[in-house]
């Protein structure tokens, strides 16, 4: 399920829900609190399932080039993983009906997408990831979708997700027998357009100063260990340019949240960052 993973999901439905204006006074009551509450359930659910889908589809593949993972070491027999999988992604999708016809909209669109990517899109040399990136981009929209449809100027910012994860998976294609530049290089473009794009609306609303240390941190973060491939692009460095990207989502997170001007939900956001990397010692990020 990739639990470290699974926590990033939660900082996109934080970052969606705080774009939305969920945390603006006067203070939610208690039923938009747990639709907040739904949300979260709902990407735990839509994340893990797609996640596990994508073990089961690459069961044949994983016992050559990855034996050690759960399937083909034997651990856990492929029905019953195929069983649990169905079961997260059902989850996701009702709990996010709780919340409203378009929030379950948007989960069955999740669902679909990232079943679409494990058995299909992750063959596609273009398609691919870009099927992923709409996979998050669907996410942020479902933590802005908590208070009913979403406000039709704010849907281009679930393209940033789709440019950032598009980088990610592009770079993840080397993990295992290393990797080419260009991917490399084309990731770092895509990372630069999406700290513009964050800058652009920190600077529309007035927070630039209170948005640039999570952009900082979170240019650290994923420039690091990407510089570290690009100069010698081997599965190992690849593997953590990867995982920090993937990690980093939290702090992106945070810094749309300080953008729109709500500096408590990206500092919670943040907190999520030590979780994650906690799990990440113990379970798979990629």
């Amino acid at each position: 399920m990739r639990p470290a993973n699974i926590v990033t999901s939660v900082a996109d439905v934080l970052a969606g829900m705080t774009i939305a204006g969920f945390f603006l006074p006067p203070s939610p009551g208690f039923h938009p609190w747990m639709k907040g509450i739904g949300l979260c359930v709902a990407t735990i659910g839509l994340y893990g399932g797609g996640v596990v889908f994508n073990d089961v589809f690459d069961a044949r593949l994983d016992a050559v080039e990855r034996p050690e993972r759960p399937i083909p070491s034997g651990l856990i027999p492929i029905r019953q993983a195929a069983l649990l999988g169905t079961i997260l992604l059902l989850l996701g999708i009702g709990a996010a009906s709780t919340v409203n016809a378009v929030s379950a909209i948007l989960a069955t669109g999740i669902a679909a997408a990232a079943l679409i990517y494990d058995k299909w899109g992750k063959h596609q040399i273009f398609l691919g990831p870009l099927n992923m990136g709409i996979c998050r981009g669907l996410n942020l929209l479902l933590g802005m979708s908590v208070l009913g449809p979403v406000h039709p100027a704010q849907w281009w910012i679930a393209v940033i997700p789709v440019l950032y994860i598009a980088a990610i998976t592009a770079i993840s294609r080397g993990e295992v027998h290393g990797g080419k530049k260009n991917a490399l290089y084309l990731a770092f473009l895509l990372y630069l357009l999406v700290i513009g794009c964050i800058l652009y609306v920190a600077g529309s609303h007035g927070r630039m100063p209170v948005t640039l240390p999570f952009l900082l941190f979170f240019s650290w973060m994923i420039f690091k260990p990407l510089l570290t491939a690009m100069r010698d692009p081997i599965g190992r460095h690849i593997g953590q340019a990867v995982k920090a990207g993937v990690i980093a989502l939290i702090i992106m997170n945070a810094s749309w949240a300080a953008a729109f001007g709500e500096i408590w939900p990206a500092l919670a956001i943040l907190v999520l960052l030590p979780l994650s990397l906690g799990l990440a010692r113990l379970f798979a990020v990629t």
